[in-house]
């Protein structure tokens, strides 16, 4: 599969069997994040705000702004732990988070206790 990246690229995720897509966003990091794909995560709750997942490799933040604050539906990545983390409430503002992109819609699914499993890749017809 090609590793080609276009600016608002969609991708799926398929969380405990619930289909959610987003869109992300044109950046260094958005961009290697897309390479990671397709993967199979285990999301856990960060302070009944956000699931996380740490990544198989750092993705770069180069041209990245220093930090920012979230929303939710907000796909992140946190640089100081490398991890993936998708926000189902807002958060304030915090060093090293770098915006990937918006899941589109609502996902309620990521508010349900526990360990979550999510598989995500790439959607190549989008179009």
């Amino acid at each position: 599969m090609s590793k080609h990246y276009e600016p608002n690229m969609k991708i799926r995720m398929d969380v405990e069997g619930v289909t959610v897509t987003a869109t992300l966003g044109d950046s260094r990091t958005a961009r290697d994040f897309v390479a990671l794909l397709p993967l199979t995560l285990t999301l856990t709750d960060y302070a009944e705000t956000e699931k996380i997942s740490d990544l198989p490799k750092k993705l770069s933040t180069a041209g990245a702004p220093r930090g920012t604050s979230a929303s939710a539906g907000d796909i992140a990545y946190y640089a100081p732990w490398g991890n993936l983390a998708l926000f189902y409430r807002a958060s304030g503002y915090a060093n090293g988070l770098v915006k990937l992109g918006t899941i589109d819609g609502i996902a309620d699914v990521l508010r349900r206790p526990g360990a979550l499993r999510a598989a995500i890749e790439r959607v190549t017809n989008h179009k």
